[in-house]
């Protein structure tokens, strides 16, 4: 049994209570404790008891394992949380879905997701802890957001975020099964230079961290395992009629940094603008059409979108599913792309 009470101790927090049934799996008080509230995350509770806020008979526990006995009724002041270290700023975003445990928001170009250096303000996390305000219940004790993955600064598309400890626990966990035997799915959107020699293929190679460039990731013996799946969409032929670029659909079977950009470069197709891994390829903007090369000389980043999401939604179980379109500047390269010049 869970009880929550209001307590003047828990000093406008929530104050706890949980009767040990016995049937827990463990008598641990960190696994016991675990079971019986989810919503909390197991550094959490082990955050808790070392700090004193969890009782036996009034008696604070501070070892994770501690034996506690069936019948036995236990105490945990889990205080409010508190603010985040970024502050919140009002940023317009573009929000496809929220409820009280996750928010779906379509990123923009430019938008960097979290603050780090460089880019200390203005970013997705400071949006959200702005717009989201008091329906953040915390995560790990902090008011803030739960950012489960990222996308590049100019890579446009769906992104999800967490609200509270027991939605930022599920994503977390979908995330790193990347659909292997869930319901998470996430797809892009990649224009690539030249077109592949079959219509659908699979990376499976590791990537890390380059060995000399140190802001790019490479494939490299001994990284860690990325597995990216693409499909041809569309092609389209250069001036002198032959193919000369191509859109493919991709889903991520894992999620490493840059992933999709490193795996495409890496096959010989980089993505059109991706001045990190395809400068080699900037001579092939002379066989587009005038029109073609001034949307891509316009596009200015890579030419990568995030349009398909898919989990199971923490709480409910349900599966959720949302799709983008291409933003502006992808629609008018397609289109510029597919005109014959």
């Amino acid at each position: 049994m869970v009880s929550v009470m209001q307590g003047s101790s828990s000093k406008s927090g929530q104050r706890l209570e949980v009767t040990v049934a016995g049937d827990e799996g463990s008598t641990r008080l960190d696994r016991v404790l675990a079971v019986r509230l989810p919503e909390l995350s197991r550094s959490r509770l082990k955050a808790l008891i070392l700090a004193g806020s969890v009782s036996i008979k009034s008696v604070p526990v501070r070892d994770p394992a501690y034996h506690v006995a069936g019948g036995d009724t236990i105490t945990i002041d889990v205080p409010e949380a508190v603010a985040a270290e970024p502050a919140g700023e009002a940023i317009a975003l573009d929000i496809v879905y929220e409820d009280d445990d996750i928010i779906v928001i379509d990123k923009p170009r430019g938008l960097v997701v979290h603050p780090a250096a460089g880019h200390e303000t203005g970013t997705l996390v400071n949006a959200l802890i702005a717009h989201c305000g008091a329906s953040l219940s915390g995560i790990g004790g902090v008011r803030r957001p739960g950012i489960v993955h990222r996308l590049d600064k100019d890579t446009t598309g769906l992104m999800v975020a967490a609200k509270n400890d027991r939605a930022h626990q599920s994503l977390t966990a979908q995330f790193a099964d990347h659909g292997r035997t869930g319901a998470m799915r996430r797809g892009y959107k990649a224009f690539v230079w030249d077109l592949p020699n079959r219509q659908r293929g699979t990376v499976d190679a590791p990537i890390d961290r380059h060995p000399f460039a140190r802001e790019k990731m490479a494939v490299r013996e001994g990284g860690r395992e990325a597995i990216t799946h693409w499909e041809i969409e569309e092609s389209f032929d250069g001036r002198d009629g032959k193919p000369v670029a191509a859109l493919l659909a991709c889903q991520l079977e894992t999620g490493r940094t840059h992933q999709i950009r490193v795996h495409l470069a890496h096959i010989g197709h980089p993505l059109l603008g991706d001045g990190v891994y395809g400068p080699h390829f900037k001579t092939k903007a002379s066989h587009l059409g005038p029109r073609s090369q001034a949307a891509l000389a316009a596009l200015g980043r890579q030419a990568l979108h995030a349009y398909l999401l898919a989990l199971e939604h923490p709480r409910t179980g349900e599966i959720l599913h949302w799709e983008s379109h291409l933003p502006e500047d992808l629609l008018l390269l397609q289109k510029t792309l597919r005109a014959t010049e």
